[in-house]
C-alpha cells in the first residue's frame, strides 16, 4: 500500500470542512453536549432537523462520565426509563422506581445514537457570543476552546440557527453572556439569571423538566442550565430530569422550527 500523509490530511479537511457547511445554516445549535443536548438533538435529527451540538470541552457526555464521586454508575427513575429505551441504552433495576445505568455506556450511547442519527457534534468549539437581529437569537458566535483558553485574539465565526439552547450546565454560559452584554429582560421571575440552589433530588428533578422553555425569543434552556437560570436545586447523580427534559425540548423546538 502506498500511503502518503497528504492524503490522510485532505481525508480529514475535506471532511471536517463538509460538516462545518452544514453547520453554518443549522435549524437548531445546541450548545453543550450533555444528556439533555443529545436527547433533544437525537429526536429531532431523527425528523430530518439539521441539529449542531457545540461542546467546548474534549468529550460531549457532560456530567455523566464521572457517575457519583467517581463511582461509575449513575441512577433514572422509572419515568425516563423510555427515552432510555429510545437510544438503545442498558440498564438494571435496582429497587421501587429506580434503574441503574453504567455512566460509561449511558455517555457513549448517547453520543453515538446522535451522531448516528445525524446530530453534526463539534468538540473543542466554544460560544463566545450569540447572533441577535430585531430582538430574536438568530444565531452563535465560535471559537476554538484551544484559542479561548490560550486567550488569544482571534477572531470568531458564526452560524445562524432558527433557535439556539444553552444546554452548558451549571454554568449556563450562554445566557449568562447574554444577559451581562445585553439590556434584555428574560422570562423569569426577576428577567435575569436567578442562580442555582443547593441540593434538593425530588424537586429539582420536577424543575429542570418543568423550567425546560425559551427563555427569550430563539433561545432556549434545558438540563442544569433550568436551574441556574430559573433558581432551580441542583439534584445529583440521578439523570431521569436530563433525559425527560432533553425530550421535552425536542418537541418545543420541533413547534419552533416549523412556524
Amino acid at each position: 500500500m502506498n500511503m502518503r500523509e497528504i492524503d490522510i490530511t485532505r481525508g480529514i479537511v475535506e471532511n471536517h470542512i463538509e460538516s462545518l457547511y452544514r453547520a453554518l445554516e443549522s435549524d437548531v445549535v445546541i450548545v453543550g453536549g450533555g444528556p439533555s443536548g443529545l436527547v433533544a438533538g437525537g429526536y429531532l435529527a431523527q425528523k430530518g432537523f439539521n441539529i449542531t451540538i457545540l461542546e467546548k470541552r474534549l468529550s460531549p457526555g457532560g456530567g455523566i462520565w464521572g457517575g457519583g464521586m467517581g463511582y461509575k454508575y449513575v441512577i433514572i427513575q422509572e419515568e425516563a426509563k423510555g427515552v432510555l429505551d429510545d437510544f438503545g441504552i442498558p440498564c438494571r433495576p435496582y429497587k421501587d422506581n429506580y434503574f441503574c445505568v453504567d455512566s460509561i455506556n449511558f455517555a457513549s450511547g448517547l453520543i453515538f445514537e446522535a451522531t448516528k442519527r445525524g446530530v453534526n457534534i463539534f468538540n473543542l468549539t466554544e460560544c463566545e457570543d450569540l447572533l441577535v437581529r430585531d430582538g430574536r437569537v438568530t444565531g452563535v458566535v465560535v471559537n476554538s476552546s484551544l484559542t479561548q483558553l490560550a486567550h488569544l485574539p482571534v477572531d470568531p465565526i458564526t452560524f445562524e440557527a432558527k433557535a439556539v439552547v444553552d444546554a452548558t450546565g451549571h454554568d449556563h454560559d450562554v445566557v449568562r453572556t447574554f444577559s451581562n452584554k445585553n439590556d434584555v429582560k428574560l422570562n423569569t421571575p426577576t428577567g435575569k439569571p436567578m442562580g442555582e440552589r443547593s441540593m434538593f433530588a425530588e424537586t429539582a428533578e420536577q424543575a429542570v423538566v418543568t423550567n425546560t422553555k425559551e427563555v427569550y425569543p430563539g433561545l432556549f434552556v434545558c438540563g442544569m442550565s433550568t436551574a441556574a437560570v430559573y433558581g432551580g436545586f441542583r439534584m445529583g447523580p440521578i439523570f431521569g430530569g436530563m433525559l425527560l427534559s432533553g425530550k421535552k425540548l425536542a418537541g418545543l423546538l420541533e413547534e419552533c422550527c416549523s412556524r
